[in-house]
């Protein structure tokens, strides 16, 4: 059997050297985020020189996003300890005059539109005025003066400007039905547009390029999401520019310089293209073929579109950073993402398919452990959170830990997860600890079947909903699992539903469509709340849970403790107070999935010693 190095924990899950990497407007300055006593910080340095300056000194918590307001300042986002009310700050690029523009008690922001033409403003949401909406606001960076240009009657669930700025699109929702709401100009008062029931849609992407129809994205009619034309004036689809036969389509790029359409992408097993323009596509080729055969994604151009960040990637690899000049035909690499862990030594993500007892088919991901052959192999499965998004091919450092540790990991992308079409994703509905957890169950028999997985050996781990599928697998299928890792994950349905942010609150009825109603299903929800059936629990159980976190309320992960407790049977817990929502912080990341590992090993017993 092949030898392969144990890689430190730290080393999967430090800050990266250099990440974030964007061009000022005019293309003469880069920046990027970088460590500053262990959080990520915004540095600059002008094109062509050494000297970088870095221009924020935040030492409590990662900046969750920047952006470039002009050529010479910068807005960035922040949060308390991850209580996710963020507010922005705008600093210039030489590190001078910071100053914070909506920081208010429990009022978090939203980023509408950064308004590129208009480099004093930006439009932004706050839930200032209520704390369940978020009304729309225009925001001069100089003044700080902040003005609301649209107020929010309670039911609007998102905004979309046409390409001059102006606030022309509106989508309100009373929890089951979706309206699309249109006006000519923003002293006109919003119009219905289209209205349809929560499980169709007619999203818009953008406006046409002379601001009159819309790019949406609509499975009406269909059971997959295509690219379509709305027409602004009756809501009916003019146009299909592109569908996929297996998979929603939602992508949709284009040049706002040459106000061309450039391309589509969408995501089979991994991530495909389709070009709608010559120079586009010409560019991508040419990257790619100067790249080799990692992936190749564009990230940030200047607003002449000549200069570009470029990124790499694979599923074994986080990547690198480059420049390039299209003017020059210039490639220059920036940075390796994280150098100190080797391709070669990383686990392959291989696609595999499986079929669920009632005949649904389930696509997922298989990554096996260097050097060791396909035969009963210690199982990590690993449900996404969620529920309704996907897992897709890409490094993940997750898998990447567990591959080395010697154990099989198997992602799938159960009943629900998004991008397979509307049929796939309502089959779902009302199924937690049901026919989607099935599904995960399924899975694993799968591999046991196969002869890949040792039906002793099998753990399972997951955050948010993958945190209830856990608590979920080790309750209602308890000789399944050896034991189960819970990140922040539901334990209550009930009380789930009832300490949700204020500003879900307005999709509180679509939660109910999706989840279930807790007085309408009170037998089921006691039956797959894990915390009201603790009791059928046997195997170990660690769970970690962020103090702040405002999605899943830190009382989810306190009540399956004390039901285990109660019982006699000790939970390992770590909670960390300076976290939300999944540990964003390095040291408490390093601190969760080295006891993670000890963990694992002492529960699967499969031999850590010998790696």
């Amino acid at each position: 059997m092949t030898s392969i190095r144990k890689i430190p924990v730290r080393e999967f899950f430090r800050n990266p050297e250099k990440s974030g990497f964007d061009l000022s407007p005019n293309g003469q300055y880069i920046s990027y985020m970088a460590p500053y006593q262990d959080r990520m910080n915004i540095h600059v340095r002008k094109m062509g020189q050494e000297d970088v300056k870095r221009i924020t000194s935040v030492t409590e918590r990662d900046i969750s996003g920047y952006f470039w307001a002009d050529d010479h300042r910068i807005v960035y986002l922040r949060d308390n300890g991850g209580d996710e009310n963020y507010y922005l700050t705008v600093v210039d690029k030489d590190g001078q005059n910071e100053r914070v523009l909506t920081q208010f008690d429990n009022v978090r922001t939203q980023v509408i539109d950064d308004l590129e033409d208009f480099p004093d403003e930006v439009i932004i949401g706050l839930n200032q005025r209520n704390p369940q909406v978020f009304d729309a606001y225009r925001l001069n960076l100089s003044t700080g003066e902040i003005h609301m240009i649209a107020e929010n009657p309670g039911n609007i669930m998102g905004w979309l400007t046409d390409h001059d700025g102006a606030l022309r699109i509106a989508v309100t929702s009373d929890g089951v039905n979706t309206t699309l709401l249109h006006r000519e100009t923003e002293e006109q008062e919003f119009q219905p547009l289209l209205t349809t029931n929560f499980k169709e849609s007619a999203s818009p992407l953008f406006f046409t390029f002379d601001n009159k129809n819309l790019f949406a994205t609509s499975n009406l009619g269909r059971d997959k999401s295509a690219i379509v034309i709305l027409d602004t004036t009756n809501g009916e689809e003019v146009e299909k520019i592109f569908e996929h036969p297996e998979v929603d389509v939602s992508n949709l790029s284009y040049s706002k310089k040459r106000k061309v359409l450039t391309g589509i992408s969408y995501t089979t097993w991994k991530r495909e293209r389709t070009f709608l323009d010559d120079e586009a596509e010409k560019r991508y080729l040419w990257l790619k073929d100067q790249l080799g055969e990692d992936e190749v994604a564009i990230m940030s151009h200047n607003k002449n579109e000549d200069k570009f960040i470029v990124r790499t990637y694979s599923d074994r690899s986080l990547g690198a950073y480059y420049f390039y000049d299209q003017a020059t035909n210039q490639l220059e690499k920036l940075v390796e993402i994280s150098p100190w862990l080797k391709k070669e030594e990383m686990a392959e993500m291989k696609p595999i398919t499986y079929t669920s007892r009632d005949g649904l088919i389930i696509h997922g991901y298989l990554s096996l452990p260097l050097g060791k052959k396909a035969e009963k192999l210690p199982l990590v499965v690993n449900p996404h959170g969620g529920p309704w998004v996907r897992d897709s091919w890409g490094f993940n450092p997750e898998v990447q830990f567990l591959a080395n540790r010697g154990y099989a990991v198997l992602q799938m992308n159960y009943r629900g997860s998004t991008g397979y079409g509307r049929v796939f994703w309502e089959a779902s509905f009302k199924q937690w600890g049901l026919k989607m957890q099935d599904d995960i169950s399924d899975g694993v028999q799968y591999l046991i079947d196969q002869g890949i997985a040792d039906p002793q050996k099998v753990a399972i781990y997951g955050g948010s909903y993958g945190g209830y599928a856990t608590l979920a697998g080790l309750t209602f299928t308890p000789d399944l699992y050896a034991c189960g890792v819970d990140y922040v994950g539901v334990s209550n349905l009930f009380t789930f539903l009832q300490t949700i942010p204020p500003y879900w609150k307005p999709m509180l009825e679509m939660m109910y469509e999706m989840v279930g109603h807790p007085e309408h299903m009170k037998d089921q929800f006691e039956q797959t709340s894990p915390a009201l059936q603790a009791h059928k629990i046997k195997a170990p159980l660690l769970i970690a849970q962020g103090a702040k976190d405002p999605r899943v309320n830190k009382a989810e992960s306190d009540q399956i403790v004390q039901a285990l407790k109660d019982r006699g049977i000790d939970v390992d817990y770590l909670v960390k107070d300076n976290e939300g929502h999944g540990f964003h912080n390095e040291e408490n990341r390093f601190e969760f999935y080295e006891e993670m590992e000890r963990f694992l090993a002492k529960y699967l017993d499969h031999g850590l010693s010998q790696l």
